[in-house]
């Protein structure tokens, strides 16, 4: 037997797929601000390292200064990904009561 039926009949969206949804949102917020809180502290650490005068004994050349930036990125990631400084928090806190008070 062949029953046809469409789907729009039999779908009705539910509390707990608006529950998830938001949950994603959520996730994706928290996942946002700590990437923003990363690039935040890449960039303190680069102003950090300009105020360090470089010896003129060893001169850095640019494959040095690539492997320097790259390793500034990532403990910037590493350290908002852990408690951080408090900027992803702060971001998440203010914005989280926007997406829990949208309707589905």
């Amino acid at each position: 037997m062949d029953f046809k039926v469409d789907p729009r009949s039999v779908y009705s969206p539910s509390t707990e797929q608006t529950t998830d949804s938001k949950t994603r949102k959520l996730n994706k917020l928290r996942e946002t601000s700590q990437e923003f809180e990363a690039m935040y502290i890449n960039e303190m650490y680069k102003a950090m390292r300009k105020t360090v005068p470089e010896s003129e004994l060893i001169e850095k050349n640019s494959a040095e200064k690539m492997y320097q930036e790259m390793q500034d990125m990532e403990m910037a990631r590493s350290i908002s990904q852990g408690r951080g400084v408090g900027i992803a928090d702060a971001i998440y806190n203010q914005m989280a009561p926007l997406i829990e008070q949208q309707k589905p």
